[in-house]
């Protein structure tokens, strides 16, 4: 693919920034197609409701990654892990920003 962009995820691996199906997205993140649909249904992992529910994009990848790494190494409740997600995201938006604004 020529025109492909891809995303460095926190684990340090490229991701294409392209759809990828429930089945690709549990075997990326090392789970089953069950725990992806659990997360969904919890509001865990999100997806795009205008298009089919098994198509997710890199940020949900790495998002997803992030939750299941988190909740095996920690026995952490997926919303839990999902809460720290979601302050792990927001700090690395500040930060971002941050750095935008001491650059101007």
């Amino acid at each position: 693919m020529q025109n492909t962009r891809h995303a460095l995820s926190q684990m340090g691996e490229m991701i294409e920034e392209t759809g990828y199906s429930i089945e690709q997205l549990a075997n990326i993140c090392g789970v089953s197609q069950d725990w992806v649909v659990e997360h969904i249904e919890a509001g865990v992992l999100h997806h795009d409701p205008q298009r089919n529910i098994s198509w997710f994009d890199c940020a949900t990848i790495i998002r997803a990654r992030r939750i299941a790494h988190l909740e095996k190494s920690f026995d952490a409740d997926p919303q839990l892990a999902a809460l720290t997600t979601d302050l792990i995201e927001e700090v690395t938006y500040l930060r971002k920003r941050l750095k935008e604004f001491g650059d101007r």
